[in-house]
C-alpha cells in the first residue's frame, strides 16, 4: 500500500512561548522519500532561528526566543517523485510573553512610627507590559492599584510602582505585598500571577521588659543541663551579651546569644548571671540578672598531706580536706583503723607536730549533705629508724652440749631494717657471721660460746641488741653438760651493757668436772 504524501507542523497552528526560552518548530512529512523543505516568516520577516534539514523532516530552532519571533511561520514541502510533483504548506503562529520572576519589593522606612514610608515594587522583564496589573496590599487591605493600559510595548520592560503611606505602631509586623498579574486572554501559560512580601519594621524601640528564664529552674542538680534564655522587646533585634560575676567584682564575658546553654552544670557554675541587651539603633541598653545555685551531693575537691605523703619521723605534718556542694557539706577527716579508737579526728584538717611512726597509715575524708556523701582516702607514710629490736633464743631452757641453738632477731622500721649478726672475738673485734635475721648454731660446742650481737639498720638509723652464751658446769650423772644462757641486752649503738643474767639449773649436782669458767651455782649477778 502506497501512502499519500502528507505533512504537519508540530506544534500545530498556535504556540505560546516565553521570551528567553527555547522553541523548536518541526515540519514533518509522510509518503515522500526525499522531500525538500523551506521555512519563511509572514511578511518576509527574518526567521530569527536556525533551520536543520533531515530526510523526512525539518526543524526551526529559536534559542533564545526573542521579540522578533512573534510571527506566523510557514513551512513549504515539495515532493518530486515518479514524474509527479506535489507541494504542500502549513503555518503556525508564535505568540510571545515574558513574566520570568517575582516582583522585587523595597520599603524605605522612617525610624519613627507615623512618618512616611515608601513602598517600591519592581516587576522585571515584562511583555506585553500594557497587560500588566499591580496591587499593593497591607495584609489583606489594598493600598494601591495600578495598570499600564495606555502604554504600548514592543519589547520586555521592567515596570516600577511607587506608593507612600504612613505606618503606625500597630502596623509593625504586618506584611506589605506586591501582587503582579499578566492576564492575557486566550494565551495559556503559568504563572499569570506573582507575589512578593515584606514585613513592616518601621519603628525602632527598646530594649524593654527584659527578663531571664531558667530551665529547668534556678536551682538545678549538679550534672543536669541548664538553659538560660534572655527575653526582651526591641526593634531592631538587639545584640545580647551574657556574662557572670566573679570574685572581687570582676566579670567573665561568656557568649553573644540570647540562649546560654550549659550541658552539664557543676558547683562552680553557681553565681550571678547577667544578660545585657543593646539596641545599636536607639543606643539603649537594658540588663537582667538571675542567681543560679547548683545543688547536689558533695564532691571532694582536695585531700592532701603537706609537706608530702612520705615524711620522716619528727617532721610537722598537716592533712587537709575540702569539698563543695549545696547545701554546704559536713566534712569529717579521720584516721582509718580497725580499732575502736580512730586516732586523730577533725572536721577539715589534722595537724601532726613532730610526727611519729604511730601516726602513719590511711586517712579518710567523708563529706555529706542531704543529697548524699563522698569519700576519699590518702596514705601517710612515715619513715623511721629501727625500733623495738629484740632477740629470741630457742630453746629457752638449759642447753646441752651438742644441741642446736636458734637465735632470732626482730626489729621494726620504715623501710624494713636490714638485720645482720656479729660475734665478738677474744681480741675484742667483731666478726660478721650472718646477714639473716635468724642465726642457727648446730651441735653446740665450747668454741661457740661468747657474745653475739644483732644489728638492725636502715637509712634513718641503727639499733643493736646482744646475747652471751656461757657453759657453766658438768654434772656428775650421765656426764651431761648444761649450758646456761646469760643474755645481755642494750639499745645503745655501740656498747652492750648488762641488763639481766638468767641462770637455770635443772637439778642440784656435785661439781666434779674440769671447767673453770665459774663455780657451779656460785655465779654472781
Amino acid at each position: 500500500v502506497v501512502k499519500a504524501f502528507e505533512m504537519e507542523i508540530i506544534p500545530a497552528e498556535r504556540v505560546v512561548a516565553q521570551i528567553g526560552d527555547t522553541l523548536i518548530l518541526t515540519c514533518n512529512t509522510t509518503g515522500c522519500a526525499s522531500p525538500s523543505f523551506s521555512w519563511r516568516a509572514q511578511m518576509d520577516n527574518p526567521l530569527g532561528g536556525k533551520v536543520s534539514k533531515h530526510r523526512t523532516y525539518s526543524t526551526l530552532t529559536m534559542n533564545p526566543v526573542s521579540i522578533v519571533n512573534s510571527h506566523l511561520y510557514i513551512c513549504t514541502v515539495i515532493c518530486d517523485e515518479k514524474e509527479k510533483k506535489e507541494k504542500k504548506e502549513k503555518d503556525v503562529k508564535v505568540e510571545l510573553y515574558s513574566f520570568p520572576s517575582d516582583p522585587i519589593i523595597e520599603i524605605k522606612l522612617s525610624l519613627v512610627a507615623g512618618e512616611p514610608a515608601t513602598v517600591i515594587c519592581k516587576i522585571p522583564d515584562v511583555y506585553p507590559s500594557d497587560r500588566l496589573e499591580v496591587l499593593l496590599k497591607k495584609d489583606e487591605h489594598v493600598l494601591h492599584r495600578e495598570d499600564f493600559l495606555q502604554e504600548g510595548s514592543t519589547n520586555t520592560e521592567t515596570k516600577i510602582v511607587t506608593y507612600t503611606f504612613h505606618p503606625m505602631a500597630e502596623d509593625i509586623g504586618k506584611e506589605i505585598t506586591c501582587v503582579a498579574r499578566l492576564p492575557i486572554a486566550n494565551m495559556d501559560f503559568e504563572p499569570k500571577e506573582r507575589t512578593s512580601s515584606l514585613k513592616i519594621l518601621n519603628a525602632n524601640f527598646g530594649p524593654q521588659n527584659t527578663i531571664i528564664t531558667a530551665s529547668p529552674g534556678i536551682s538545678p542538680m549538679e550534672g543536669d543541663s541548664l538553659n538560660l534564655t534572655c527575653v526582651t522587646q526591641s526593634n531592631p533585634p538587639p545584640q545580647i551579651v551574657w556574662s557572670k560575676y566573679l570574685a572581687k567584682e570582676s566579670i567573665q564575658h561568656l557568649i553573644k546569644n540570647n540562649v546560654l546553654s550549659i550541658p552539664h552544670v557543676h558547683f562552680n557554675d553557681s553565681g550571678l548571671y547577667i544578660c545585657e541587651v543593646i539596641n545599636l539603633v536607639t543606643n539603649k541598653t537594658e540588663k537582667a540578672t538571675v542567681d543560679i545555685i547548683i545543688q547536689g551531693a558533695p564532691v571532694i575537691t582536695k585531700l592532701s598531706i603537706e609537706p608530702s605523703t612520705i615524711v620522716q619521723e619528727g617532721e610537722n605534718v598537716s592533712i587537709q580536706c575540702s569539698a563543695e556542694s549545696n547545701p554546704p557539706p559536713k566534712i569529717i577527716l579521720r584516721r582509718k583503723s580497725n580499732n575502736a579508737d580512730m586516732g586523730p579526728y577533725s572536721d577539715r584538717g589534722i595537724l601532726l607536730p613532730s610526727v611519729t611512726f604511730q601516726n602513719g597509715g590511711d586517712y579518710e575524708c567523708v563529706a555529706e549533705n542531704k543529697f548524699g556523701n563522698s569519700r576519699s582516702e590518702i596514705t601517710l607514710n612515715v619513715k623511721y629508724g629501727p625500733k623495738n629490736t629484740k632477740i629470741t633464743v630457742i630453746p629457752t631452757n638449759a642447753l646441752k652440749e651438742g644441741e642446736t641453738v636458734t637465735m632470732k632477731c626482730t626489729s621494726s622500721g620504715n623501710p624494713a631494717p636490714v638485720i645482720s649478726w656479729n660475734k665478738k672475738k677474744a681480741t675484742g673485734e667483731s666478726e660478721k657471721i650472718s646477714k639473716n635475721s635468724t642465726l642457727t648454731i648446730q651441735n653446740l660446742k665450747s668454741q661457740d660460746l661468747g657474745l653475739y650481737e644483732c644489728e638492725a639498720y636502715n637509712q634513718f638509723g641503727k639499733e643493736e641488741k646482744a646475747v652471751k652464751l656461757y657453759i657453766q658446769a658438768r654434772l656428775e650423772e650421765q656426764d651431761q653438760m648444761i649450758a646456761l644462757i646469760i643474755a645481755f641486752s642494750s639499745v645503745a649503738a655501740v656498747a652492750v651493757p648488762a641488763v639481766a643474767i638468767l641462770i637455770y639449773v635443772s637439778r642440784q649436782a656435785k661439781i666434779n668436772g674440769s671447767y673453770s669458767l665459774v663455780k657451779a651455782l656460785r655465779l654472781k649477778v
